[in-house]
């Protein structure tokens, strides 16, 4: 048995996410990234990979607003030192997305500072592209009592391998891969379970 189920990229809860997605809501920034070259885009987040994602796209685009709930990061020293020095990003500290607008795709989103203080403010920022990046749930949940898995829920495999702690059970793609998270990994990765499916069953005949 192959288990490729995926993980799912985790969203604030908008209507509007639901509304715009593919219209300029994303995920995933290196995989539609290109479409903002030169423009202004937004990527919420205060981890590794949000800091990972906006460093990306500050590369292809004029302007990347980094919107951070609280007035830390939690991503690492190494990564908070590249934002930091990253002259097209700018850090949007305590500030919460609560809509996006647009005719015919995101041509803003409106932000809150300080939420629930006496310093409360509405923000209206003028963006072409939304990123979110905090963070992915690996669809395990099935698998969680006979598999072993890691406190974030992906599945453990045996590194080099697609083989994880059932003998005959082999996991490929996102559903045991919080690094990359990439197509070209992913089908990889699907093509080693493959074959580690094939000769765990012709080791069973012989």
């Amino acid at each position: 048995m192959i288990i490729a189920t995926g993980a799912t990229a985790k969203y604030l809860g908008l209507e509007a996410e639901k509304k715009y997605m593919g219209m300029g809501v994303s995920a995933c920034a290196t995989c539609d990234g290109f479409f903002y070259k030169q423009k202004d885009v937004a990527v919420v987040g205060g981890g590794d990979t949000a800091a990972e994602e906006a460093t990306y796209l500050a590369g292809l685009c004029n302007k990347v607003y980094l919107i951070v709930r609280r007035n830390v990061l939690r991503a690492s020293k190494a990564m908070q030192v590249k934002i930091m020095s990253t002259p097209n990003i700018e850090i949007l500290w305590e500030h919460q997305a609560v809509d996006l607008y647009g005719e015919n795709g995101v041509e803003g989103v409106i932000l809150v500072r300080k939420k629930g203080t006496p310093e409360e403010e509405k923000i209206n920022l003028k963006i072409d592209g939304f990123f979110l990046a905090i963070g992915h749930t690996p669809n395990s949940e099935i698998f969680k009592k006979y598999l072993e898995t890691d406190t974030a829920g992906y599945i453990k495999t045996i590194p080099g391998t697609s083989k994880t702690n059932v003998p005959g059970i082999f996991a490929a793609g996102d559903v045991q891969d919080p690094q990359y998270r990439q197509a070209v990994t992913a089908a990889g990765s699907g093509c080693m379970a493959a074959i580690d499916a094939e000769r765990y069953l012709s080791d069973l005949q012989k």
